[in-house]
């Protein structure tokens, strides 16, 4: 059992910036993806930025250049450090951990509770 425990969330105003931080607790895999996701109101939950275990990232085109997911190992923590933000940022943001077997196949996929960003114009 893993538990996702996001912190770093809050208003702030255009063009600011905020760190979030996601600390794991419990049993990580050698072999994991983590991540952030967000959904705002009425929308779907949708991919902000991954990190696999050997640091490759990935981000959504829409945070590019903004948004920087960063993990310390050593620390179980994850972080999306959030620059230039905009009102559109605004949403519920999501931890993930997906940690993967020995044949490389998904054996666990969990989430953490969330933090609010939001973003004032």
């Amino acid at each position: 059992q893993v538990q996702l425990v996001e912190s770093g969330g809050g208003l702030v105003q255009a063009g600011g910036s905020l760190r979030l931080s996601c600390a794991a607790s419990g049993r990580i895999f050698s072999r994991n993806v983590m991540g952030w996701y967000r959904q705002a109101p009425g929308k779907q939950r949708e991919l902000v930025a991954t990190i696999t275990n050997g640091g490759t990232t990935n981000y959504a085109g829409s945070v590019k250049g903004r948004f920087t997911i960063s993990r310390d190992d050593a620390k179980n923590t994850v972080y999306l450090q959030m620059n230039s933000l905009k009102p559109e940022d605004t949403a519920f943001y999501y931890c993930n951990a997906r940690l993967f077997n020995s044949e490389g196949i998904v054996a666990y996929n969990y989430w953490g509770q969330g933090t609010q960003v939001t973003v004032s114009s």
